[in-house]
């Protein structure tokens, strides 16, 4: 199902800048070493679930994300191909070979990307940030539906969220195009769906 251009359900849109603002306080509040702390711990939580040789899409912190650079790192070390999300356009998101230490560029929206020249990688595994999550594998993500479109270009993917536990929420609202994760990934521990 194509995913559609951003939603502009208020009730969405409210609960994606009440998260975001209840991120901000949060990690103000826990300062840079607990921060580093709770991404550390949160790798650790995630490595258990990563299969050997998996080529795996991370991306690089913007705002108030939970850090995957821990997670960067040792996947690295275990010989993992790595890849990050590049916007090509403003709809349109692939994932390009990275590993830790390349040159990154600022693309659309002022992601922080690879450059357009590298090669595209088909993850085995995408780890998305979020904005918010719930149980089911819910997620309120930035609302242009980028990860979905990616979701559905690789379905064979394994789908797990990143994020500080207290983006947990009750319910997130489903649109029939939002792709569900299958796991959540936080500092506190791994949530399979």
């Amino acid at each position: 199902m194509a995913v559609p251009p951003p939603s502009s359900d208020p009730a969405k849109g409210a609960l994606r800048a009440a998260l975001r603002a209840r991120r901000s306080e949060h990690v103000a509040a826990l300062g840079p070493s607990a921060a580093r702390a709770a991404a550390e711990a949160a790798a650790e939580n995630l490595l258990p679930h990563v299969p050997a040789g998996a080529t795996v899409s991370l991306y690089l912190a913007m705002h108030d994300e939970i850090d995957p650079e821990p997670l960067a790192d040792a996947l690295d070390a275990r010989g993992h191909a790595l890849a990050l999300p590049a916007l090509i356009d403003r709809t349109t998101m692939r994932f390009l070979a990275w590993q830790p230490g390349d040159s990154v560029e600022l693309g659309p929206m002022k992601l922080r990307q690879p450059r357009l020249s590298m090669p595209e990688r088909a993850p085995d595994l995408i780890v998305t940030p979020l904005t918010g999550f719930d149980r089911l594998g819910g997620r309120i993500g930035y609302g242009a539906g980028h990860y979905d479109r990616a979701f559905q270009l690789y379905p064979g993917a394994h789908r797990i969220g990143l994020a500080w536990a207290m983006q947990e929420v009750e319910t997130v609202p489903h649109d029939p195009w939002d792709v569900r994760l299958q796991a959540i990934v936080t500092e506190r521990g791994f949530l399979g769906v």
